[in-house]
């Protein structure tokens, strides 16, 4: 069988349509093979229209062969029956079957040139006037763009259901736009990469050195190179650096680009304390100075205490709650009552909870409304059983619009409509990148109080920004670092090795009776061994608890035999292995079967989900883990931790991967009973010390190392940490 296989016929029942991404499965009479079973994304499709289509064959396990269709190009109909059928399909607005017929008896093999170039000849028509005989030639029109459109960026192995995300955008006259600049493509299409764009340019014959192309790169690297670091600018030097080396052109063409870009304020430039020029895209820059003036304004702005006597007012609940806070907890309190924004940082067991649930009691004892919100669904879950109280989600909180650009979101809160809130609580602020914390902290009303509560040794947010140290090293606010272990979080070895291993000290290993233990292997491929053999027997034999729901592995890389691919899909195959009353569908090059568990690995605002309970809402994010409950044709069905069930058509489940295994970034602000992680040998970058202090301290009841002690002892030493270019301590200390 050749690599692709090509057919052409008659599309003759249409099995499933996702009128939104084009999604379909139809049958394809061809005139030699009989009728084919296709899958894959044709929009538009009609029953009549005739087709080419190229693929390969795939066997489904419910459906039989099928032919997965890569490419396909529509064949214009020529004959009176071939058009009337098309006209018939009810893919031109304005046209039915009776018209069809009307147009097809007077014009006959010419009337889809007549459509197309002399729409006024249809008002000859009965029932057709010159304002309606323009609306069919501008559906007609349309639709011919779309096809063209999708033709043409086929060539470029850029996929249908984008080539309707780019006509969308973009509008009519798609090609032609494209052709004369293929850079709009990743400068306006977010999923289309500046790589794809160049290969467009390229193959039309583009030229290496145009301004265009510079352009679009130099925002690229500020998009991908910059943001994907967590970085909110790059220094002038370094932005050159990259250009030259990944556009492979010379500086002055460079710097003669990024002049440009500066002078149309497609960019920003700002001097740092060093004398560097600061190289920022516009969101990110004004993310962080409106963090920097609302920090200040909320500092100004704040109402007078309420409190007559704060000392007084600890001892009586001190006394109601029978506990007694140490001096830095005091310390929290006085200055969550006294300042507009305080921040609470500390490790594991220093009582930051206590001091949360401490402050919510004093301000609702005022009559003060208390909002408690976290950066990601999981946290804002466990916020919410540690403090007795409903959390929300930053974005829940602010009820966030989203758009397709997710640094451009757009937010239906801010300064016009405040959040009516007298305390905002925040948890894991060290995971809130820039854009999300100038979107939060710019719609607190006038007088209302601001506590940030995070850890700054966990690693950074996965976004821009380097928000929780910037605000901690600036001095802008109060800072209480809670650094006391408490006699009962003593007790857990876990909590005494995250801070061992916080200091650069060796952590104890397999103490009788406690939870922090440490298993022997030599390689990768025997780390993923012991990972499977711990997760799927071992633990829940121990300790009676639940493979998928208490226990989750968390590695420090993607790839390897002991990154997550491999060991996803291992874990994958023994519990939740392929059985035939399970169905399930292959998507890129994974296997999604009922039962999987699955992690959302990106927000979105749009997705819609319902609750056995009747509720229902908009958005799932990044982080939210659950389990597949259904796969069907063209959509699969996950019912997440909260009870939140989403439906995902084929275009979505881009947005979710298997979650037997995460990595350390994906698992931060969520808490599991058992946390199983691999130690292995790796670059210094990624292996460090607060890459483990992170993963440790993920667990609630136990942590299960798993590979080389002298690997662990590397990590436990390096205490690399990657510098991040962000402007925002600059911005407060000049405010």
């Amino acid at each position: 069988m050749k690599e692709l296989d090509a057919y052409r016929g008659t599309v003759d029942e249409i099995i499933y349509m996702n009128e939104d991404n084009g999604y379909a499965i139809f049958d394809l009479e061809d005139a030699d093979e009989g009728l084919i079973t296709c899958v894959g994304t044709v929009p538009y499709i009609k029953c009549g229209e005739i087709l080419v289509v190229c693929g390969k064959w795939v066997n489904h396990p419910n459906y039989g062969l099928q032919l997965k269709i890569e490419y396909f190009e529509r064949i214009e109909p020529e004959t009176k029956d071939s058009i009337l059928t098309y006209l018939s399909s009810g893919v031109i607005k304005g046209i039915g079957a009776k018209m069809a017929q009307k147009i097809v008896d007077m014009f006959a093999e010419d009337a889809l040139h007549v459509i197309s170039d002399t729409p006024e000849r249809l008002s000859k028509i009965k029932g057709i006037s010159r304002e309606r005989a323009a609306k069919i030639n501008e559906s007609y029109i349309a639709v011919q763009d779309k096809e063209q459109l999708i033709m043409f960026l086929q060539k470029f192995n850029i996929s249908a259901g984008y080539a309707i995300k780019v006509y969308d955008i973009l509008g009519k006259n798609a090609v032609e736009k494209i052709k004369e600049n293929p850079y709009i493509l990743c400068e306006r299409v977010r999923g289309i990469s500046f790589k794809t764009a160049d290969r467009v340019a390229s193959l039309a014959g583009g030229d290496k050195g145009s301004q265009d192309r510079i352009k679009a790169g130099l925002k690229y690297i500020l998009t991908y190179y910059a943001g994907g670091e967590g970085h909110t600018y790059l220094p002038r030097e370094v932005l050159i650096f990259y250009a030259v080396k990944m556009l492979e052109i010379d500086a002055q063409s460079a710097e003669n680009a990024l002049v440009k870009l500066l002078s149309e304020h497609q960019l920003v430039m700002k001097k740092t304390k060093e004398g560097q020029d600061a190289i920022f895209l516009p969101a990110l820059y004004s993310a962080e100075q409106l963090i920097a003036t609302c920090i200040k304004e909320i500092n100004e702005r704040m109402s007078d205490s309420a409190f007559k006597n704060t000392d007084k007012e600890i001892e009586k609940i001190e006394k109601e709650e029978k506990i007694t806070l140490a001096e830095a907890q005091r310390e929290a309190v006085r200055c969550a009552i006294s300042s507009g924004i305080t921040v609470i940082t500390g490790g594991p067991g220093t009582g930051k909870t206590t001091t949360i649930n401490f402050i919510i009691k004093l301000f609702e004892k005022q009559g003060e409304k208390i909002a408690l919100c976290a950066p990601t669904g999981r946290a804002a879950k466990r916020m919410t059983e540690l403090c007795g109280r409903d959390a929300k989600t930053i974005h829940r909180l602010l009820e966030i619009d989203y758009r397709e650009d997710d640094v451009l979101r757009e937010y239906s809160r801010g300064n016009a409509e405040a959040l009516p809130e007298d305390v905002i609580i925040v948890d894991e602020v060290s995971m809130v990148d820039a854009i999300l914390m100038g979107a939060l902290i710019s719609s607190v009303k006038h007088g209302a109080r601001v506590i940030l509560v995070g850890d700054s040794d966990q690693l950074p947010s996965v976004g821009a920004g380097n928000v929780l140290s910037d605000i901690i090293e600036s001095g802008a606010v109060s800072v209480t670092r809670l650094d006391t272990v408490f006699r009962q979080a003593e007790e857990s070895m876990i909590v005494v090795n995250a801070h061992k291993i916080n200091t650069g000290e060796y952590p104890v290993l397999n103490a009788k009776d406690k939870d922090f233990f440490f298993v022997e292997a030599e390689s990768n491929e025997q780390i993923c061994e012991k990972v499977i053999d711990l997760v799927s027997r071992r633990l829940p034999a121990a300790y009676g608890i639940d493979a998928f729901s208490d226990i989750q592995v968390i590695t420090p890389m993607k790839k390897t035999a002991a990154g997550v691919y491999a060991l996803n899909e291992a874990l994958q195959k023994v519990l939740n292995p392929k059985d035939n009353k399970k169905p399930e569908r292959e998507f890129q090059t994974r296997i999604l079967r009922s039962g999987d568990k699955i992690m959302q690995i990106k927000n979105n605002y749009d997705l819609v989900w319902k609750r056995s309970a009747g509720d229902e809402g908009f958005g799932v994010y990044n982080g939210d883990i659950g389990r597949i409950t259904d796969v069907k044709t063209g959509q699969v069905t996950i019912t997440y931790d909260d009870g939140k069930q989403v439906n995902y058509e084929n275009s979505q489940l881009e947005e979710i991967d298997h979650a037997y295994a995460i990595t350390v970034h994906k698992s931060q602000g969520s808490e599991f009973d058992t946390v199983v992680m691999p130690v292995f040998r790796g670059v210094d970058k990624l292996f460090t010390r607060n890459l483990l202090y992170t993963a440790i301290t993920r667990a609630k009841n136990r942590v299960v190392l798993v590979g080389q002690q002298a690997a662990l002892a590397k990590m436990v030493d390096n205490d690399y940490e990657a510098k991040r270019f962000s402007y925002l301590k600059e911005l407060l200390l000049n405010e």
